[in-house]
């Protein structure tokens, strides 16, 4: 009998992984070394962990190069219509591997490694996650830009290199507690600073109007110094960008009015302009009106229509003039695409830029301004929407809210004017609030200057058209779109589960790599025992690899022969972990009272972080941790339940634990999840859901379809019809007492025993203000989890399931949701087409 093949070997023969050629192999170690000698400064003697790490990223990076130059070289030749998008986040993760899968130079690398006699895996744990986002809006701009490179599509990321990204969590004595990510401590081996192409931005001021037109005047200068970072797409020689600015104070910062002694002080000073780089709000679906903040959405936008102001003027292909000076052409050449409102800054900017700059008509500018741009929601919680104080407006960008005052003036003319005597319209359509504090609307301001308005799945799109924007959809229906959200099968399958992408290979081929529609095509094997095994056995590999991560990290004993039970996300009221914590209580306390029985075994994790001012999602992560000193040292329960908090969840953490699970928990009230994407990544890494009909889901659903999810709980309709009649949570706590006992359990402090009251603020928002109705789906949630334990007690039916939904994944690929924005809103056309090898001879 054959010996099992070390990790090592088994990597070599997976083919997705790309083939290692023996010359390849040895360019790449002369190329490592050269990095660790000349780059590096260091030999094998005196060299670290980091040293390696570093010297390989050097190393792949140098693939990079030529593709990026004959990128941008082909894109300057060919002038094709170009798409900005602009995000004040961009949740990157890790860049290493996932170059080399696009590479296809993951077996090379992976073996010139080993015969240095270094290990691949340790080297990649030493890189820095980029994490510039909070959850799903950051981290779909960076699915987006892998699917724009692999598309063939001249696009561009524009954002904030945050000296400082999403906070690190760690849990101390139960509770959060948040350290800076100083990411860039050791420096960043995937950017390249532009100084050359650094632009001013201003602040405060004044204006003056003159008959030539308006001035802004005395304003503040900051710099915005950009950083390159190279977007490669699958396997097809195109490198795009990724463009993030970096706040400078400029040379003479304070130092034009510095009185004698104050030249010091003139020079600290220079911090303050720097401040606005510094670090990335944590807030998730959560609007707080900060000046800093204001700031940071009109860096950007000033910095990148500067940007693509520029590369739109200068000389193109099969023009004869030295600069482009016809602005009319402007959205025949561009797109911008705001991700939410805020970047929505960019809509009077590239007015002002229009008609106090070039001198435009305000009609001709606001229509190429129109036709240019476009927003995406990404939620209809009113607490996210951002509404601006119009006198920090007046104080910070004066002329911006001029302009912001003139849209608004001829928007409501039009209004009236379709809708004579129709006060109470005016009012809602407005882009200034009048109640209360005078505040912009940022959305009303995007939906009036953009050319297509999108939500992010079916259901979601329908409640902006029948809700929040009803009044704009009915003025301007031909703008209201939907784009269903979708995640890179590169990073969220090749890379994260090469198993599981060799297996689907072995029988399709390699092809749904680029085109995910191709898994429908795993349905012929859904009654294939041998295919069956195999979807089995490499998610018992996946579940033994996370079991001793989190041995080594939890120091929890897990039996990986459980259900892995997931939900990890932004920890939010709405997304509803206090379901989660309800139904293992539940589940707790049926295993005690009949310990006998043949419980179905659980490990159900949670993980995600809270905004650091959101005290509800605090206590929310206390009251898991505490439900977890409970259950995990309780002798009755053993390995039949455990429950386990992940810390510092992020997109290195879901890499490692999505392949692993096999429940994946998408729980929020029916209307309140705009799209889901983790709910994606579970489906395609061979989990099954259990959810309500929010968001995604409900396409999810259709595509697997519906009998292969376990789903639950009240619909939209249903919870409208909730809200008319009144929502009474004591009702359902008298009517179902295992609800009640669990909730007595918490409020007499069964979980806290040294602090009996601990929890009385959650337990009091549960039974008197309670927005997302927890106590109204728990009964049909239990009753679904029971379905569940049923089922995982018979594997083959559970992975024919599981079968179903990998082949119902297609739809879910960000290929397919940017080949519509592409086609729908941004008039340019996808290629699958590859430029050539950058040796290669034009």
């Amino acid at each position: 009998m054959s010996k099992p093949l070390s990790d090592h070997d088994r990597k070599k023969q997976i083919s997705v992984r790309g083939l290692a050629g023996v010359e390849n192999i040895s360019a790449l170690k002369t190329d490592f070394n050269r990095h660790l000698h000349f780059t590096l400064v260091k030999d094998r003697n005196v060299a670290t962990r980091r040293d390696y790490y570093f010297a390989l990223a050097h190393t792949v990076r140098e693939h990079l190069i030529g593709r990026w130059i004959r990128t941008q070289q082909h894109y300057y030749e060919k002038d094709p219509k170009r798409v900005y998008y602009i995000s004040l986040e961009f949740y990157m993760g890790r860049t290493l591997q996932n170059t080399m899968v696009n590479l296809a130079l993951e077996n090379a690398c992976d073996e010139a490694m080993y015969q240095l006699g270094l290990d691949m895996e340790e080297l990649e744990d030493m890189e820095e996650d980029a994490g510039l986002g909070n959850g799903g809006l950051g981290r779909l701009a960076a699915c987006f830009l892998d699917s724009m490179a692999s598309l063939g599509l001249a696009g561009y990321g524009y954002g904030i290199r945050y000296e400082f990204g999403i906070f690190n969590q760690r849990i101390v004595d139960g509770w959060q507690v948040e350290e800076a990510d100083d990411w860039l401590r050791f420096g960043n081996p995937w950017e390249k600073a532009r100084p050359e192409y650094m632009r001013p931005v201003h602040f405060y001021g004044r204006t003056e109007h003159h008959p030539d037109g308006v001035k802004w005047v005395d304003t503040q200068v900051v710099l915005a110094l950009p950083y390159d970072t190279p977007i490669p797409g699958y396997r097809n020689n195109v490198v795009n960008t990724m463009r993030l600015w970096s706040a400078k104070a400029p040379c003479d910062f304070n130092l034009k009015d510095f009185n004698v002694g104050g030249y010091i002080q003139a020079v600290l000073d220079r911090n303050l302009a720097e401040n606005i780089s510094r670090v990335l709000y944590p807030n998730d679906n959560f609007f707080e009106g900060k000046e800093l903040r204001l700031k940071q959405e009109y860096f950007v936008v000033s910095a990148t229509l500067q940007d693509i102001i520029r590369r739109f003027k200068v000389s193109k292909f099969g023009s004869r003039e030295i600069v482009r000076t016809d602005f009319s052409k402007l959205p025949d050449k561009v797109a911008i695409q705001l991700n939410d409102t805020h970047p929505a800054m960019a809509i009077p900017e590239l007015m002002r830029v229009l008609v106090d700059e070039e001198k435009l008509q305000w009609d001709t500018a606001w229509d190429i301004c129109v036709r240019t741009c476009a927003y995406t929601n990404h939620t209809v919680l009113p607490e996210a929407l951002e509404r601006w104080p119009v006198d920090l407006f007046a104080h910070l960008l004066p002329r911006h809210l001029e302009i912001i005052y003139e849209i608004n003036r001829r928007h409501l003319e039009k209004v009236a004017a379709r809708y004579p005597g129709d006060n109470e319209r005016l009012s809602r359509m407005s882009l200034i609030e009048e109640c209360g504090q005078k505040r912009v609307n940022m959305a009303h301001l995007c939906i009036v200057g953009s050319h297509a308005v999108n939500g992010v799945a079916r259901i979601h799109s329908d409640i902006l058209k029948a809700t929040v924007f009803k009044d704009f959809y009915e003025m301007e229906p031909h703008k209201f779109q939907n784009k269903t959200n979708g995640i890179t099968p590169r990073r969220w399958l090749v890379m994260c589960n090469p198993g599981l992408a060799e297996v689907i290979a072995e029988r399709i081929g390699e092809d749904f790599i680029r085109d995910l529609d191709q898994l429908q095509r795993l349905r012929e094997f859904v009654n294939d025992e041998a295919f069956i095994r195999d979807i089995a056995k490499v998610k018992q590999e996946n579940k033994l690899k996370f079991a001793v991560h989190l041995e080594e990290h939890y120091k929890v004993k897990i039996n990986p022969n459980s259900m892995f039970d997931l939900q990890v996300k932004r920890i939010h009221e709405y997304k509803r972990q206090l379901l989660n914590c309800l139904h293992i209580i539940t589940y707790y306390n049926r295993i005690k009272k009949e310990p006998n029985k043949q419980w179905t075994p659980r490990t159900v994790m949670i993980g995600g972080k809270a905004a650091p001012g959101y005290h509800t999602a605090k206590m929310i992560i206390r009251l898991i941790t505490a439900i977890g000193e409970v259950v995990n040292n309780d002798p009755v329960v053993g390995d039949r339940l455990k429950v386990i908090f992940l810390e510092n969840y992020r997109v290195t953490l879901a890499e490692r634990v999505i392949p692993a699970s096999d429940l994946s928990e998408q729980i929020s009230t029916a209307g309140t999840e705009a799209s889901g994407t983790g709910n994606m990544k579970f489906m395609l890494n061979g989990a099954l859901t259990i959810g309500t009909m929010d968001g995604a889901n409900v396409e999810m659903a259709e595509e697997a379809g519906d009998g292969n999810l376990f789903i639950f709980g009240m619909l939209v309709d249903d919870v409208e019809a909730l809200d008319k009649k009144g929502y009474n949570a004591q009702e359902y706590c008298n009517r179902l007492p295992e609800l009640k006992q669990a909730m007595d359990q918490i409020s007499g402090g069964f979980f806290s025993p040294k602090q009996p009251d601990l929890f009385k603020e959650i337990v009091n928002m549960l039974m008197h203000h309670d927005r997302f109705k927890v106590f109204a789906d728990y009964e049909d949630y239990i009753k679904c989890q029971e379905k569940v334990n049923a089922l995982y007690k018979d594997p083959k039916e559970w992975t024919k399931k599981v079968i179903h939904n990998i082949a119902g994944c297609g739809k879910f690929s960000s290929d397919r949701t940017i080949a519509q924005y592409a086609r729908e809103i941004w008039g340019m056309e996808p290629t699958l087409e590859k430029l050539p090898e950058p040796d290669d001879k034009l």
